[in-house]
Order: C-alpha cells, then sequence, then structure tokens
C-alpha cells in the first residue's frame, strides 16, 4: 500500500477545501486518479460527483462504497504546511480523508481484483448542507449503477485509533428544522393594552416546547428539540413589535416521532397563540432522514472490522449520534451499512466541524483495508 502517496494525496485536499456543489478540484483530483488506476469513470451527477466503476470476473452483484468531498464554511486555525489555503473554507469533517481512503481502496481492488461482480466508487458532493446523495438518487444514481447494497464510512474522534464502531440500526439522527412566526400588534411600549404582545407569547411558547420531547414522546423514544433562534424588534427600548420569530432543529431515529414532534409543534404554538391573542404560523421542514443501517449488512460490517481490526477493537454498543448524515438518503433506497471508524483523542480541539480539527493520517491504511476486505468478503 503506498501510504505515503494516500498522505500527499489527503493533505493536497485538505489544503484545497472546496463547499457544496463546488467541489470542481476535487473532482477533477478523484476522475483523474480513477483513470489511472484503469476504472470507468462516470462525472456529472449532482454536478461535481465521481463514480468509478470497477468489474471483475462474470457475476452480477454490484457493492458501492461512498465518500464525500465537500468541506465547511470555516475559518481554520491550524498552522500546518497542509492547512486551507482558501479564506473561510475548510475540511473540518474530515471528508479530505475519506476520499482519500476510497481512493486508495480503488488503487488496492484494481491491482488485485480478487473479487467476483462490480464495485462502484461513489464520491458524493454537498453532503454538509445541501443533500447531494439526494440528489444524485434523484437524478439516477441507483439506476445508473444498481447495486446491490451500499455502504459507508466517517471517521469518529473520541474513538481510539484502530477501532471501529458499527451498530444495527440507527447511527445518526434526522435533522429537521422548524420556523415559527408570531404575529400580533405592535404598539407603544408605555401602553401595552393597545398592543397585542408577540414576545410575551413568544417567551411562553419556548418554555412549553420544551416538554414536547418530556411529555409528549415516549420516554423510550431518543429525540432531541432545541430552540436555537429567537429574535424581534428593532432598535428602538419603546416600541412593541409586531412579530416575533422563533427556530430551531429536530432530532430522532424514528419517521413517527417526528410526526408526533411536528403535531405538537402546530398544536402548542396554535394554542400559545390563542391565549394570547396573536396568530402563529409554523414552518416544519423535513431534513435529512434517520441514517439506519439494515441488520445483514451491519452484520457483515462487523465480521469485517474484525478481521482487520481484531474483534476487541470493534464496539457494537456505542449509541447513536444525534448528528445527521445524508448518506440517509442512500440508505431508504438500498440496504447497507455506515460505520466510525475511530480518529483517536478529541483533545486540543480535534473534534468534528472545529477550526482546530484535521483527519488523523494514521487511519488512512486501516479505512484502506476495511473497504477492501468488505469488497472481497461480500463479492468473494
Amino acid at each position: 500500500m503506498d501510504t505515503a502517496g494516500l498522505v500527499a494525496l489527503r493533505h493536497d485536499l485538505h489544503a484545497h477545501p472546496e463547499l457544496a456543489f463546488e467541489e470542481h478540484r476535487s473532482s477533477e483530483v478523484v476522475a483523474d486518479y480513477l483513470r489511472s488506476l484503469g476504472l470507468e469513470v462516470h462525472r456529472g451527477l449532482a454536478g461535481t460527483g465521481v463514480v468509478g466503476v470497477l468489474r471483475n470476473g462474470d457475476s452480477e452483484r454490484c457493492i458501492g462504497l461512498r465518500a464525500d468531498l465537500d468541506a465547511l464554511p470555516l475559518h481554520e486555525q491550524n498552522l500546518f504546511p497542509h492547512r486551507s489555503r482558501h479564506e473561510g473554507r475548510m475540511h473540518a469533517c474530515g471528508h479530505d480523508g475519506h476520499t482519500a481512503m476510497l481512493l486508495g481502496a480503488a488503487r488496492e481492488l484494481a491491482e488485485d481484483a480478487d473479487f467476483n461482480g462490480t464495485v462502484v466508487f461513489i464520491f458524493q458532493p454537498a453532503e454538509e448542507t445541501d443533500g447531494g446523495a439526494r440528489v444524485m438518487i434523484e437524478q439516477g444514481l441507483f439506476e445508473q449503477f444498481p447495486v446491490d447494497a451500499v455502504f459507508g464510512m466517517h471517521n469518529w474522534p473520541g474513538l481510539a485509533v484502530g477501532q471501529f464502531a458499527v451498530h444495527n440500526g440507527p447511527v445518526m439522527a434526522c435533522a429537521d428544522q422548524f420556523d415559527i412566526v408570531l404575529e400580533g400588534h405592535g404598539g407603544h411600549a408605555a401602553m401595552p393594552q393597545q398592543a397585542r404582545d408577540p414576545l410575551i407569547a413568544g417567551a411562553a411558547l419556548v418554555q412549553a416546547l420544551q416538554t414536547v420531547v418530556s411529555r409528549a414522546l415516549d420516554p423510550l423514544d431518543p429525540a432531541v428539540l432545541s430552540v436555537t433562534r429567537f429574535f424581534a424588534g428593532g432598535e428602538a427600548y419603546n416600541v412593541i413589535p409586531a412579530k416575533a420569530h422563533i427556530g430551531g432543529t429536530v432530532r430522532t431515529f424514528r419517521a413517527e416521532v417526528q410526526d408526533r414532534i411536528e403535531a405538537a409543534l402546530e398544536r402548542l404554538s396554535a394554542g400559545i397563540a390563542a391565549a394570547h391573542g396573536v396568530q402563529a404560523h409554523l414552518d416544519y421542514r423535513r431534513g435529512y432522514p434517520p441514517t439506519v443501517n439494515s441488520a445483514a449488512e451491519a452484520g457483515l460490517c462487523v465480521e469485517v472490522a474484525r478481521a482487520v481490526a481484531g474483534d476487541d477493537n470493534v464496539h457494537t454498543e456505542l449509541p447513536p449520534s444525534m448528528g445527521a448524515e445524508d448518506f440517509s438518503y442512500m440508505l431508504r433506497e438500498k440496504p447497507g451499512c455506515y460505520v466510525w471508524i475511530g480518529n483517536g483523542e478529541a483533545e486540543g480541539g480535534c473534534m468534528l466541524h472545529n477550526p482546530h480539527y484535521d483527519f488523523n493520517d494514521a487511519i488512512l491504511p486501516l479505512g484502506v483495508a476495511y473497504w477492501v476486505a468488505l469488497v472481497k468478503r461480500r463479492l468473494g
């Protein structure tokens, strides 16, 4: 394995981060690398997506492996030589490492095609915010490349180097958003009886929303409802505003829980607004769905991870994360599994979406070995 070459590739990608659907240089690097291995290369899905196809033998079995390409709109505060060269853009989630590991696996499999079937290497844009997986699917990803199952991998700070985590079922939560506009009647702050104050209604509503998870849901159904925005009025101290805006996010693992939370938001907004003589307008938006592994594929990934890392280095009981991941769209279409690979301790700010984060180069060979072993086990 050309570990030094993979490190250099990863550093190059890290130094040239690109945001969602703008990954033009990154996709060019990926496409050129795949072509150099003799793979069939397809471009254009979701604009900057790249798909490489490697066939061997006569089997019709087909496996999809996915990595993400995009960076975050974040100012990097690292000082090492491969830090971002673009102000306000940074690979703070390790997508540079994910891409490098999958390219390394493509090289290993192209040089030693000890499998029978087809491997589809999916390099997806816009994971962070804009749902590049959904766009690739809508534009025909799985019609054009009809994989039997699809697999993903993400580095995980706080999980030791050399270790994996595999979940049978939910791995990551949904990422819904809501906005509530409370519309009252503005007036003079010295004469509040002439107004219908949306701020008072908003304060009551923010408090009431904290009861949704604790009182409207089964305690065994994990969920988070966080109010993250509450604003109204301007700069005047003597004006009661006419409108107040409340917004936030909802995270959970089941569609039924999403339905219950949305209904509770509607009910509380309307009721509290009526009690205060104002109008409420709720906009609830379903974001990334929950990321849920299928049982058979999760079992396969446990076996593969144990084969490459050892039995004691594969965790199957870690709790899922309330973070979200648009690989969930692929898992709604195909069976598959999304695993975590340990990135090491998260000390000194080396955690996801932190300006001091960096992908751990020491795990590149392990990630490559996992991908290669997964293909050979699935298509053996």
